[in-house]
């Protein structure tokens, strides 16, 4: 077996692994399923920490207060998308094709 075709062989090996990868990591359908299942669970997060957006009391909402300098970039996000959602029954049932 020559350079050349060693060479040859490997970039086709190389180019075959790359084309998993980018599948499993960016088009797959399942990638999509995770994002969505991570936004929920930080969405989740950010209502427990700040009920208060939503006329929810919480009786730690004093203790919760300092989390908002660290998350002021992400509460205008959260607060704008969980007001455009119709409903957590909604969002989760579009995993399912319901």
């Amino acid at each position: 077996m020559t350079l050349a075709e060693r060479i040859d062989r490997y970039r086709k090996v190389l180019a075959e692994w790359l084309r998993g990868l980018y599948h499993g990591m960016i088009s797959h359908p399942a990638y999509e399923k995770i994002e969505k299942e991570a936004e929920d669970v930080e969405d989740t997060f950010m209502l427990a920490c700040f009920p208060e957006a939503f006329g929810i009391p919480s009786p730690v909402s004093y203790y919760t207060a300092e989390l908002l300098p660290y998350l002021e970039d992400e509460f205008e996000a959260w607060e704008r998308r969980m007001w455009d959602r119709g409903s957590l029954l909604e969002r989760k049932g579009q995993q399912y094709h319901f």
